[in-house]
């Protein structure tokens, strides 16, 4: 091996740490029913965790694009990581810990101290979101950047995964609360910060057209950009309100209570996972307009069947959710990238601002599932799967 083959993978170990790190942001779905629970609040009122977590994508995604231009990469992946880190010691610091604490009477503080963690939690996220794909091109060698970032994204989504398959593992392992996870995050965190700093390296300049708030903005006149931005935005938004309302589905509907998040995970995330390894290969036979039209087909599918009063049909449902979910993201980011890609800095700042539908979307749903029924509420992620067919069936036609 040669010293400059060394040098890369020592550069590039302490990055896919932080794309790990990335994925703790996602710990907002199987937070709700868990914040439910364990503070005895109506659906609505639990999915402001959601809000919290995702608002930050739509204020900070460009402006910490445009701040990182001006003070580097290697200043804004330390800024995430130290939001992060702070946002997860808050409650470490009002008494949410690990053991089981009785948070339904519990006072008010610790519910907006755990409000506080997840906003600063999504800040850090979004930072880090921003500077995560360039500065894994400064540290992969030649013509290893793109299976470096396919790579990268699965480590995240092995950090998304934690926020299901933590909680239930402490419980049942050592009798820990759910809160187990604030000073686990922080740890990781914390050795992923002294690990980045301790390694060296040199960033490269960009060589493209600076974006501006305006250059960004401005695109949005584009009915084919302002179509795909929204789409992102419902994607995500439909992602967040199936990820945060299929644990308690699983409690409420079919009485699946101590072991509800790896179920939940299981049937969900864990086909999200299978599929996201899996589009590399398919995407080698078939087109992205054509693959994003069965993707959403398939979760369509997934999600009437839900509606039909049976067990079975409903978990083979879900999981056919995950699996159409699992590539509609980077299909859409994709296929607007390739239409415009003189204008790619603008148009990956307007769609990492779109993830703001995790925000807002959810508490629609938790509004219709406190005032009719949990499956009721299914239909409003159903709603953003249709506009998204409605998308896929126009750039077939085109």
């Amino acid at each position: 091996m040669t010293t400059d083959n060394k040098i890369n993978k020592m550069m590039a170990w302490p990055i896919f740490l932080s794309f790990l790190c990335m994925g703790f942001g996602d710990v907002v779905g199987p937070l709700v029913g868990l914040v439910k629970e364990s503070f005895q609040i109506p659906t609505f009122q639990a999915q402001f965790i959601t809000f919290s977590g995702f608002i930050m994508f739509g204020v900070l995604s460009i402006p910490m694009g445009l701040l990182q231009d001006k003070k580097g990469k290697k200043f804004i992946m330390n800024l995430g990581l130290i939001i992060a880190l702070v946002g997860l010691l808050v409650p470490v610091f009002s008494g949410m810990y690990g053991p089981k604490v009785d948070l339904a009477n519990a006072d008010e503080s610790k519910f907006y101290a755990l409000i506080l963690s997840i906003l600063l939690l999504g800040a850090g996220a979004t930072t880090l979101q921003v500077v995560g794909n360039p500065i894994m091109r400064d540290v992969s060698r030649e013509g290893k950047y793109s299976s470096n970032l396919s790579f990268a994204q699965s480590v995240k989504a092995i950090g998304s995964s934690l926020g299901f398959l933590l909680p239930p593992f402490a419980l049942k392992a050592f009798n820990l609360d759910w809160s187990i996870l604030f000073p686990i995050y922080s740890g990781l965190i914390l050795v992923n910060l002294i690990w980045f700093n301790s390694v060296k390296f040199e960033e490269k300049k960009s060589t493209s057209q600076t974006a501006s708030l305006a250059s960004c903005f401005g695109l949005l006149g584009n009915g084919y950009v302002l179509a795909m931005v929204m789409a992102i935005f419902f994607y995500v938004g439909a992602e967040v309100s199936m990820s945060s309302s299929v644990p308690m589905l699983m409690k409420e509907n079919f009485g699946i209570t101590e072991l509800g998040l790896m179920v939940s995970w299981a049937l969900f995330f864990l086909p999200i996972l299978f599929g996201r390894f899996m589009g590399g290969l398919i995407l080698r036979k078939l087109k992205p307009g054509i693959f994003l039209f069965i993707s959403v087909i398939i979760s369509l599918a997934g999600l009437l069947a839900m509606f039909v009063e049976s067990k079975e049909l409903t978990f083979a449902g879900i999981v056919l959710i995950g699996l159409g979910f699992s590539n509609i993201f980077p299909l859409i980011f994709s296929m607007a990238i390739e239409k415009m890609p003189d204008r790619s800095n603008e148009l990956s700042g307007l769609m990492v601002t779109a993830i703001v539908g995790g925000a807002l979307i959810p508490p629609v749903m938790g509004y219709v599932a406190d005032n009719v029924s949990l499956l009721v509420g299914f239909l409003v992620p159903m709603a953003c799967v249709g506009y998204i067919a409605i998308i896929s069936i126009a750039n077939l036609k085109k």
